[in-house]
């Protein structure tokens, strides 16, 4: 059948308003969506040596992550298990792990050592522990799933890594050097639906549009819970930097990888790497927070200046979309969802990677009664 009509000739439309705008929606979508998930939490550098920590957040939930005795990276819900303080603040290095509330200390493996007045309390320490979490390194890159039975990410995003790497033959070496952060007033699956499409590129993004990729040839294909975008760059000869074409198989390619729910990876000509994290902070607000990323993190001027550009051309152009679209969801005018633009074809100009998002939204809502 062709996907773009549902069953009966009806138009396939998007998700319905309440998904963006509604606070009952946003708190669903916690456990729906983001202790189900695997979120990039940072990178593995951030932990180069044993008892390195830093905490950090998904949704709600309070978490850090530390390199115990064994060289081994773990990530911890940040909460004694004794009477339920947090264990550490804001990152730095621990040679044990000490809850400020009553001392209960543990090692950096999350088993607790011992404990004030232990010797007159009868009480088995050997099953008390802080609580663990899944954790994998996924090009340098950690990720955690908050989710005990959570299937592996080569089974969410299957071959990325290995595509990411041929992309990127350097990557292991790779240390983030800047990163740039923006607030958008909108929900966070209004500005993740903008970069997953490239219907509105040539109208919004001439830097872009012009500059990068050839629109003729962009596409975005899925495959697991990860859309991957292709395309020929173009006008490598007007880039504004040098590139070594013959450096490796893709050094004059571009492509991006996005990974459900809030991750994307993105590959410049050069085998320049980039990031986006998406960051809810409420119903209709979103920090997205830009990567970029060279040798050990050493300081290059070449892509210093081009996050500057990015900043100061796609990624404002962006803001003032996503937050006009927020407004707009909000309009009494706008109750039924509009249809979306399917090309059989795929193609720039086809909203086919807005379905998938869209579908594995209502897929994972659907567990908390929506």
């Amino acid at each position: 059948m062709n996907e773009t009509a549902a069953a009966g000739g009806e138009p396939v439309r998007a998700l319905e308003p309440e998904y963006y705008i509604d606070d009952s929606n946003y708190e669903r979508e916690k456990p729906g969506i983001f202790y189900r998930s695997w979120i990039c939490i940072g990178h593995g550098s951030q932990l180069s040596k044993s008892g390195d920590f830093f905490t950090f957040r998904i949704s709600d939930q309070d978490l850090f992550a530390i390199r115990d005795h064994d060289n081994r990276d773990r990530v911890f819900f940040n909460v004694c298990a004794h009477r339920a303080h947090q264990i550490v603040k804001d990152s730095g290095n621990k040679r044990s792990l000490v809850c400020p509330y009553h001392a209960w200390t543990y090692d950096l493996d999350g088993r607790l050592k011992r404990f004030p007045n232990q010797q007159n309390a009868a009480l088995d320490v050997s099953g008390i522990c802080l609580k663990e979490v899944g954790l994998e390194k996924f090009c340098g890159f950690l990720f955690v799933n908050l989710d005990p039975d959570a299937k592996p990410m080569s089974w969410w995003f299957p071959d990325v890594e290995q595509q990411l790497q041929a992309f990127v033959p350097d990557i292991d070496l790779l240390q983030p050097m800047r990163y740039v952060e923006v607030d958008e007033a909108c929900n966070w699956k209004v500005s993740v639906e903008n970069y997953n499409e490239c219907y509105h590129c040539p109208l919004n993004h001439p830097t872009f549009a012009n500059g990068v990729i050839d629109p003729a040839t962009y596409n975005i294909e899925p495959n697991g819970y990860s859309l991957r975008h292709t395309t020929v760059a173009a006008n490598l000869d007007r880039m504004t930097y040098d590139i070594d074409p013959d450096a490796n198989e893709h050094a004059t390619d571009y492509s991006s990888w996005y990974l459900w729910p809030t991750t994307s990876f993105q590959v410049y000509p050069g085998n320049v790497l980039n990031t986006y994290h998406w960051t809810p902070l409420g119903v209709d607000r979103v920090r997205v927070s830009r990567g970029w990323f060279t040798p050990q993190g050493e300081w290059s001027e070449v892509i210093d200046r081009l996050a500057d550009q990015d900043r100061d051309t796609t990624v404002a152009e962006d803001v003032l979309l996503v937050e006009s679209v927020q407004k707009g969801l909000g309009s009494l005018g706008y109750r039924t969802p509009g249809p979306l633009v399917l090309d059989p074809g795929r193609g720039l100009k086809s909203e086919h990677s807005i379905k998938s998002l869209q579908d594995w939204t209502r897929q994972a809502m659907a567990t908390t009664g929506r």
